[in-house]
């Protein structure tokens, strides 16, 4: 059998040693060291998992140009799906591995950004204008890459970093390095994107980004930052995010666990933990995560769209995952998924590419994006000899501010607006209203997955939901209720595809009285057709959480939205008979409306957000079918 030092060695004599990757995942006190065979698959489907053996059998390096395999588009720059399987696995104890590995400076030059800070700036304002402030979403993640020339053996230099990122990164999920023959990955990943394990699925949305100068933490300039409302949000928008993935993959939907805080030698990081039992095929439970709203944005499909149309080169390795794939000692399918970001890619001839990306959200500045790109490159840059080093090792620091009393103080209070439906374990059937059983729901998503989020929800409150998209919705009979659902883009354009379907589709279901509710985007075009004028906001409403009045009741619930009906009135009658409008008393904005069988919310009820999201469908589907609303679920969001 290989032994774990042969590939080392190999690279110390100058000899090809062949493909192996060297593994240390949080924590461990060793480092995984997989060798075998480098082959190439279509579709993840297509990667192999053999049940004649438990462990790790094969290891993919997944490319980000792979989401086209959801029908989402992107530059798709041709970077192979390559995968290692695993003929030897060693482990090696972390220390023997340091010893191991070559102690020497990494020499680089022409080194710089492929997009300057001034162009990249440009960008920023340009996303911020043309594409959250025109409603297309709520958050996209802009790249740019900073790129250089190796001097000497790549592979050694490679295994130089390695050893720096070993000794000086902390809190890192994967620090990595992938020899696949026809490129090195070394990094150091912060975040998993998607793990398998014992029937649980478990993701890790992390957002908001603290910048310091190694173990030099302000703790003053850290509390401040756990309460920068742009922060805040940055991290709710891409657990909302997150929670749609779980929603498909795991059988009742994701559970949040957190808020924590994750420091590493350059930043600190705020993240969630979302868990839920699963019983998908893991090939099946990547491709409908792919990828993470962290390095993507939301909503998912249309965010793809926007990197595409900003970005106009693909991505190649940057924001997909290496993905460990294997079978515990039950025979179970397992998977470990870290996101390739942190990462440098190395080719045989020494070009090197480390890409970094910024979360645009609408409280951005273009200076504090272009910081943070930098930021974000620190760590990887100075193992390769591109920037200043963080001091100290790899070792726990001396203060470890997650422990602090404030810090999680601060942590903690951001769950007290949330959704408690998210927050908590729920019992099947706890939620469950009268007079439901039997009835059955249609969902029909604009492109946006939060209709996977609403599926669990009115699911839970007792109707058997079907969700299907909006260019086949297929027939309505049979349904008791439709949901017209959210989705990106303008209400007012007259020819967009997407907006004439779902225009026709609601018109059917109001001259037909089947009971309707349209949420978010829906809500927009019912609006429309009941006679009211739409407008785009001067300051969009995206990842925003409001108490505003619904129908009477003062609601806290989550909005995601450019554009909002206004009205004068609270009641107006227009071709389907009397409405009654929930308006802002600010500026007329119609938060909700009802009438005889149909129903619109401008805001997103499923969404985390969304403290009161339960009792407001409740109430709406007391409304729609004919049933009192049960006067506990009042309070059944809050608790």
């Amino acid at each position: 059998m290989t032994r774990p030092s042969d590939p080392l060695a190999a690279v110390a004599a100058g000899h090809d040693p062949g493909p192996f990757a060297l593994v240390r995942r949080e924590g461990a006190d060793h480092v995984d060291l997989f060798t075998g065979p480098v082959r190439t698959a279509d579709r993840l489907a297509d990667l192999p998992l053999p049940d004649d053996g438990a462990g790790p059998r094969t290891l993919a390096v997944v490319p980000f140009r792979q989401v086209t395999e959801r029908g989402f588009e992107c530059v798709d720059d041709g970077m192979p799906l390559e995968f290692l399987t695993v003929e030897a696995h060693r482990r090696i104890p972390l220390a023997e591995l340091l010893g191991a590995l070559p102690d020497a400076a990494v020499r680089t030059t022409d080194a710089g950004f492929d997009i300057a800070d001034d162009e990249y700036a440009a960008m920023v304002d340009r996303v911020l204008a043309d594409e959250i402030g025109r409603g297309e979403g709520a958050n996209f993640v802009i790249h740019r890459t900073m790129r250089a020339t190796v001097q000497g053996d790549p592979l050694a230099a490679a295994l130089a970093a390695l050893r720096r990122l070993l000794l000086r990164e902390r809190g890192a999920y994967w620090t990595f390095l992938v020899h696949t023959g026809a490129r090195i990955l070394v990094g150091a990943s912060p975040e998993r994107h998607v793990s398998v394990a014992d029937g649980l699925v478990e993701m890790n949305p992390i957002s908001g980004t603290f910048r310091h100068r190694g173990e030099t933490v302000d703790r003053a300039e850290l509390l401040r930052f756990l309460h920068d409302p742009k922060e805040v949000e940055e991290l709710y928008m891409v657990l909302d995010e997150e929670l749609k993935m779980m929603a498909v993959v795991a059988e009742h939907g994701g559970q949040v666990v957190g808020p924590y805080l994750k420091e590493m030698a350059h930043l600190a990081h705020t993240e969630y933990l979302l868990a839920g039992r699963c019983s998908r095929d893991v090939r099946e439970v990547l491709r409908e995560t792919m990828f993470a709203p962290t390095v993507t944005g939301s909503p998912m499909e249309n965010a793809c769209r926007v990197i595409a149309r900003h970005e106009r080169a693909g991505r190649r390795y940057y924001a997909g995952v290496l993905a460990l794939l294997g079978r515990d000692e039950q025979g179970r399918q397992t998977l470990d998924a870290p996101i390739l970001i942190r990462t440098a890619e190395i080719s045989p001839e020494g070009a090197l590419r480390v890409p970094v990306g910024a979360t645009l959200v609408r409280h951005s500045t273009t200076a504090g994006e272009v910081a943070e790109t930098h930021a974000k490159a620190a760590g990887v840059l100075a193992a390769l000899g591109l920037g200043p080093d963080a001091p100290g090792t790899g070792a726990e620091p001396a203060v470890r501010y997650a422990d602090d009393p404030e810090v999680r103080a601060a942590l903690a209070a951001r769950n007290a607006p949330l959704a408690r439906f998210w927050l908590e374990q729920r019992r099947p059937g706890a939620l469950a209203l009268r007079g439901l059983a039997g009835r059955r729901a249609l969902i029909v998503d604009g492109e946006d997955t939060f209709t996977g989020m609403l599926a669990h929800q009115l699911g839970a409150l007792g109707l058997a939901v079907t969700r299907r998209d909006w260019p086949d919705p297929g027939p309505l009979d049979g349904y008791d209720l439709v949901v017209v659902g959210p989705g990106p883009g303008d209400p007012r354009d007259p020819d967009a595809p997407k907006m004439v379907a779902l225009r026709a589709l609601l018109a059917e279901l109001l001259a037909s009285g089947r009971p309707t509710l349209a949420v978010c985007l829906g809500h927009q075009l019912l609006a429309g057709l009941l006679g009211l004028p739409l407008h785009r906001r001067d300051a969009p409403y995206q990842g925003l959480p409001r108490d505003v009045p619904v129908f009477g009741v003062t609601r806290r619930v989550g909005f995601y939205a450019s554009f909002t009906a206004r009205a004068d009135a609270a009641r107006m009658t227009g071709p389907y008979g009397p409405v009654e409008l929930s308006r802002d008393p600010a500026d007329g904005a119609v938060h909700a409306l009802r009438g005889a069988g149909f129903a619109g919310v401008q805001f997103h009820p499923e969404s985390v957000l969304s403290q009161d999201g339960t009792s407001v469908l409740a109430d709406l589907l007391g409304h729609l079918l004919d049933r009192p609303a049960l006067s506990a679920h009042g309070a059944a969001d809050r608790g």
